[in-house]
């Protein structure tokens, strides 16, 4: 197999790093190597909305999306090279981070016209942010469990019911939202997916602080909620075929959308700064054997998420193999902040920001948040299933 990147690419490539490298903000928040999924203040969230702004003006925001809906129509392959570059020059995220990998995809795979028009430019261009409704109290792995309920009133569907680890919803001005609208369906017929203005009345948002001392999922109440008949994303009682287009590109997302080469540096760095028996622990062969075998997995996830693309090269949505990348970032970027509190032996203790915390303390904090990877778009469990049913074709457990 050929990894080459053709000239084209390749050009691609320089003009959007010197792009970067004359445009990526100068001042950092001393934040930003805590973890991607740090919340921050609302200064953090200010300069992450500038930043966005910026790069949508570059014409920098979704870039593989259809021109005539706001995108730059690039190749898939310039989207990866995209990805690379922002993880080389490590820039602040963007802030419509939901919209831009789960609703502007899914939307232009499913949306009408109309739908397609009104929402997705204001999603590139961050004017609108959005947060994905899945989740619930008693539907978490079994998302086609749930219980929020839609009753058709004239040209209006009204919702009651309770979404839960809901990212970004804050922040978020539209939630794209499963729905029960036929209670006696089989629980995987009833469903359907729609649209919800999350200033309209009758939501209510509650932040969840989490372990980190973070607050950025929610649970978010709906009652007596109107959401327009038009707002309906495929069929009534469809909607699971929309939630796993959705998911698919979440799961890929999550997995294809990170370069863990990164963090891989980053450990290295560290064993080199701690000292073990009066060494640095990187003049441990085990330390750098164990080190060596995380930068191993990195760049298999790397060749494997070329796979993935391989596939939305030919026109088609993300399939099954992105749980593969999805459970393995997920539990790879688990075990090497697990054995970065082994490196820190009692340093691992101090807080995030902790005076006199080894790199201010972000190896403990993203200890602390690396068990959200690996539960957020469907569990380690979930995603062990589906690759073994869908990818490998063996038997459904009993």
């Amino acid at each position: 197999m050929d990894f080459k990147f053709s000239a084209e690419d390749e050009a691609f490539r320089r003009e959007f790093r010197t792009w970067l490298e004359q445009n990526r903000p100068q001042s950092t928040s001393e934040d930003d190597s805590a973890d991607f999924m740090h919340e921050g203040g609302k200064d953090d969230w200010q300069r992450r909305l500038d930043w966005h702004r910026k790069m949508h003006a570059a014409g920098w925001v979704g870039l593989s999306w259809p021109k005539e809906y706001g995108g730059r129509g690039a190749t898939l392959t310039q989207q990866l090279i995209y990805n690379e570059e922002l993880a080389r020059a490590n820039t602040p995220q963007l802030v419509n981070g939901l919209g831009i990998m789960l609703v502007g995809p899914t939307l232009i795979h499913w949306g009408t016209e109309e739908q397609k028009k009104r929402f997705v430019p204001k999603i590139l261009s961050a004017e609108e942010i959005w947060c994905q409704g899945y989740s619930e109290p008693g539907s978490g792995s079994d998302v086609a469990s749930l219980q929020t309920r839609a009753v058709e009133e004239g040209d209006y569907f009204i919702v009651n019911g309770q979404k839960v680890w809901t990212s970004d919803a804050h922040h978020a001005d539209w939630c794209i939202l499963l729905v029960r609208t036929d209670p006696s369906a089989p629980k995987h017929k009833g469903i359907s997916y729609v649209l919800v203005d999350m200033h309209s009345p009758g939501v209510t948002v509650r932040p969840l602080v989490q372990i980190t001392g973070d607050a950025n999922f929610n649970e978010v109440f709906f009652e007596d909620v109107k959401v327009p008949k038009k707002n309906l994303v495929g069929e009534k009682n469809q909607g699971w075929q929309v939630a796993i287009t959705t998911l698919m590109f979440e799961r890929s997302g999550i997995g294809g959308g990170r370069d863990l080469m990164g963090q891989v540096h980053e450990l290295a760095d560290l064993a080199r700064t701690v000292r073990h028996n009066g060494k640095s622990a990187w003049d441990d062969s085990s330390v750098r054997q164990k080190i060596s075998g995380f930068a191993a997995e990195a760049l298999a996830l790397k060749y494997t998420g070329y796979r993935q693309l391989t596939r939305r090269l030919k026109g088609l949505p993300p399939g099954p193999e992105g749980s593969v990348l999805k459970l393995v970032t997920s539990e790879l970027n688990l075990k090497m902040n697990k054995f970065a509190m082994e490196l820190l032996g009692p340093y691992a203790q101090m807080e995030f920001k902790a005076p006199f915390a080894v790199d201010r303390g972000k190896w403990s904090y993203r200890m602390l948040a690396s068990r959200a990877l690996t539960i957020a778009g469907g569990t380690s469990e979930i995603q062990h299933n589906i690759i073994g049913e869908r990818v490998l074709g063996l038997p459904k457990g009993n």
